[in-house]
């Protein structure tokens, strides 16, 4: 089965790169470092050490607090990061600047593998979430290297998925060390699909680790004096296509009874924000783009996140949030981001990603789940008009994430035997 799924694989090699080079005309991040998803990787990264994998953005923040008590506790350490988007390898760059080193995985081809790990001869590798290659785990058991998934999920979708491979996902399963699970169902799928039970451990969501840097908030501080001063400030975080038409319609409801009102829209692809740009203006909104440097004025309605990796200094600037991919079939964003920053969140109906940390914080009373688009406004509206009622829901978000953090020290704690 593996060496059908490899010659099928080489097949679509063309294909590949012609979805690189499709992809290349809206973000030429992807026309660079091919050599490096073949195996080439740069020689300034040294052998020896940790290799983490971390798939885009998501997965490169969910391990931002691992990554960083990893620098901390093993500082001989050569720790390489390794992503397959240039959104997830800017993320790297900007929040873990020279800590670590950074290369693009290579494909999941044999050819490409070996090169790969004869120059890097990780001690051990650690896959976020679900990334789970056959070629990779098989090239890592080869070279007897204990692989650890941490953080671990898996989807009903994901699960049916490796079902799907009969042998190929329960040999998987057997060349994996060890599963650090986020949840009981993930557990559960995990075991199904042949991870022997000894080698599964139910820790919980490394998500919940999150923290601000007091720079950070310092930072955040200055930048919503400038932009803001008095005025309310909601925050439209990740979106997709078409949900930008929909956060632009409630927003010009919204300002007929607050016109005072900003928003700051955040996209998830830079390879969209021109597109967003013409559709802003096309709607009659005065603008200004992060990129630009402009400081927001009185006039301005609207501010366009174009710039990678400032989210989370954004979060700051806002009074409530909506976190997209929700509105489409997307599964929804991370909403404990805001909820770091006592924000009250709102998400739509497809929150399957984060089903189990939004059913959280919706008991906790920090989430509110909009089913219908139409109905954002209608839901922004108490909340901009109500400081306390605001404030009281930030608060709940933030007590919910305060009050998960348990992951890290344990996950640290079965790290070591892996490690010098």
């Amino acid at each position: 089965m593996r060496h059908l799924y490899t010659l099928g694989f080489y097949l679509l090699q063309p294909l590949i790169i012609l979805r690189l080079l499709w992809r290349s005309y809206r973000m030429p991040a992807y026309r660079q470092r091919w050599l490096e998803r073949y195996g080439f990787i740069p020689d300034r990264i040294p052998p020896g050490g940790l290799l983490i994998h971390c798939v885009s953005v998501g997965e490169t923040r969910a391990a931002l607090p691992l990554i960083q008590a990893l620098c901390h506790t093993y500082p001989q350490l050569a720790i390489t990061v390794t992503t397959t988007t240039p959104t997830g390898s800017e993320q790297v760059r900007s929040l873990l600047g020279h800590s670590v080193y950074h290369s693009y995985l290579p494909y999941d081809l044999p050819g490409a593998l070996n090169r790969f790990l004869d120059h890097l001869r990780p001690r051990l590798v650690i896959l976020l979430e679900k990334e789970l290659w056959p070629n990779l785990l098989q090239a890592l058991q080869q070279r007897h290297i204990s692989v650890v998934v941490a953080n671990a999920a898996l989807s009903e979708r994901s699960f049916k998925g490796y079902r799907r491979l009969g042998g190929l996902g329960s040999a998987m399963m057997q060349q994996l060390s060890l599963v650090a699970a986020q949840d009981p169902a993930s557990a559960e799928r995990f075991k199904a699909l042949g991870l022997p039970p000894q080698r599964l451990v139910l820790l919980g969501n490394l998500k919940f680790e999150l923290a601000l840097a007091p720079t950070l908030k310092l930072q955040a501080a200055a930048l919503k004096k400038s932009w803001a001063g008095q005025r309310p400030v909601w925050m439209a975080a990740s979106t997709h296509a078409g949900e930008e038409q929909i956060i632009i319609t409630a927003h010009q409801q919204l300002l007929t009874t607050v016109p005072s009102l900003l928003l700051i829209l955040a996209p998830r692809h830079p390879e969209r924000f021109l597109a967003i740009q013409r559709l802003i203006q096309r709607c009659g909104l005065p603008m200004i783009t992060r990129s630009s440097g402009s400081t927001a004025t009185a006039e301005t309605q609207v501010v366009l996140a174009d710039t990678l990796g400032e989210l989370m200094l954004l979060y700051g600037v806002a009074d409530l949030a909506f976190v997209g991919g929700s509105f489409v079939a997307q599964g929804g964003h991370n909403p404990l981001e805001p909820a770091a920053h006592a924000l009250p969140i709102l998400m739509g109906p497809h929150y399957v990603n984060f089903k189990v940390i939004c059913q959280q914080l919706q008991q906790a009373g920090g989430l509110t789940l909009v089913q219908e688009p139409t109905a954002l406004a209608t839901a922004i509206l108490p909340l901009l008009a109500d400081r306390h009622r605001r404030q009281a829901q930030g608060q709940r978000a933030l007590q919910c994430l305060a009050g998960n953090r348990e992951a890290l020290p344990s996950l640290l704690q079965l790290l070591k035997p892996y490690l010098p």
